[in-house]
């Protein structure tokens, strides 16, 4: 089925299957990956999937792009790996809407801008981004090339995160500011979940 199915109040999404994403040309796919069939990949030769990823309906992820194991990325989220590429470690989360860019062009008006003109018209921002371990990053949130959010950091609804974090804290604003420290209990929720799994 090309359509989410609908029973008894509950949509359930419609994955490609696992010959379904080799087929596709991934890099890498990983067990028992859950990619929604309304998701679009540009480049998919360059993208690898880890165990038990998921990416949901209406995502776009293009370029160069990493995902960790136990990774989700939920419904409306853009990420544009290029060629400087984007990581995503084990456990981390994008809520809805959130953006993850690895360019950005110069909008002081020095240089033209956008993608039909050619890069020698351009001042174009390029740098890679990584998102660490149990990072959790909030609805509508966008992350600017070149940052690293480290490991355990929580990025509140709506932040704009222009520089690289510190680990364990929880982030919020425009642009982002550390409120205050994220605890650490989940380190201890994730060694009985790998042990189960």
């Amino acid at each position: 089925h090309r359509m989410s199915i609908y029973t008894k109040g509950v949509i359930f999404m419609s994955y490609y299957t696992e010959d379904d994403l080799i087929e596709m040309g991934f890099k890498h796919v990983g067990k028992n990956v859950k990619i929604s069939k309304k998701a679009s990949f540009y480049y998919p030769q360059d993208i690898i999937l880890g165990d038990n990823c998921r990416v949901d309906d209406f995502c776009v992820l293009s370029g160069k792009i990493k995902l960790g194991r136990n990774v989700h990325i939920a419904v409306f989220c853009n990420l544009a790996g290029g060629d400087e590429g984007i990581e995503m470690e084990d456990f981390s989360t994008l809520a809805y809407f959130c953006n993850v860019f690895t360019r950005s062009d110069d909008y002081s008006g020095e240089t033209m801008t956008n993608a039909t003109v050619p890069n020698e018209y351009k001042n174009v921002k390029k740098a890679p981004v990584r998102i660490g371990r149990h990072v959790i990053v909030g609805t509508g949130s966008t992350i600017f090339p070149g940052v690293h959010v480290r490991e355990g950091c929580s990025i509140g609804a709506y932040t704009l995160v222009t520089k690289s974090t510190e680990p364990w804290k929880i982030y919020i604003g425009i642009p982002a500011k550390p409120l205050k420290e994220r605890k650490k209990d989940l380190l201890i929720l994730e060694k009985k979940f790998l042990n189960n799994s």
